[in-house]
């Protein structure tokens, strides 16, 4: 069955949670919807275990980052993580956690709820870390560790945003580039 949950992710990741019709999905897994239902429950149970597997397979750079030996590893580990995450020719341009369920019809109600959380506690996780990078003298003290965090996080999203746009790898580069630039001494 992993298999078949790696194919629902790709297809959630491709389509967004409300393009994805059961047809795609079953289609793109390989099995029935009566399969489907027995072994992953309805569509949304099927899309909070598909975003469980991104988060723990293409999406895992995140939590890699957070164990950076400095704050501005941390952050160009997020931003060279969303690059190679979003830009794989192997994989769906973009990001399933941006893309998957933006604007939703009150149906896909809860996908788009799941993906707004994840995306802030991704963000918490982050100003947590630069908080600490500030207890231990690596940021200045006066530095807004909140603000880093959601700077450095409207970069990710923005980038996989541009991805999914089809912006080029070199171009997307560069952006990390200038961002790290303006990192704070």
């Amino acid at each position: 069955m992993d298999d078949a949950l790696d194919s629902a992710m790709r297809t959630f990741w491709q389509r967004g949670y409300e393009g994805s019709s059961l047809t795609d999905l079953t289609g793109a897994m390989g099995i029935t919807k009566t399969s489907m239902y027995a072994a992953f429950g309805n569509k949304e149970q099927l899309f909070r275990k598909a975003l469980d597997r991104y988060l723990r397979g293409p999406s895992a750079y995140e939590m890699d980052a957070l164990e950076k030996p400095t704050a501005r590893a941390v952050a160009e580990a997020f931003l060279r993580g969303v690059l190679d995450t979003t830009t794989r020719p192997d994989s769906p341009q973009g990001c399933l956690t941006v893309q998957g369920a933006l604007a939703a019809s009150d149906g896909a109600r809860p996908a788009h709820e799941l993906l707004v959380r994840v995306r802030s506690e991704a963000g918490d996780r982050l100003a947590e870390r630069f908080r600490r990078a500030m207890d231990e003298g690596d940021l200045p003290a006066d530095a807004d560790a909140a603000g880093l965090a959601r700077y450095i996080m409207t970069v990710v999203f923005g980038l996989a945003v541009q991805a999914a746009n089809g912006v080029a790898r070199e171009d997307l580069d560069r952006v990390v580039e200038t961002t790290l630039r303006a990192w704070p001494a």
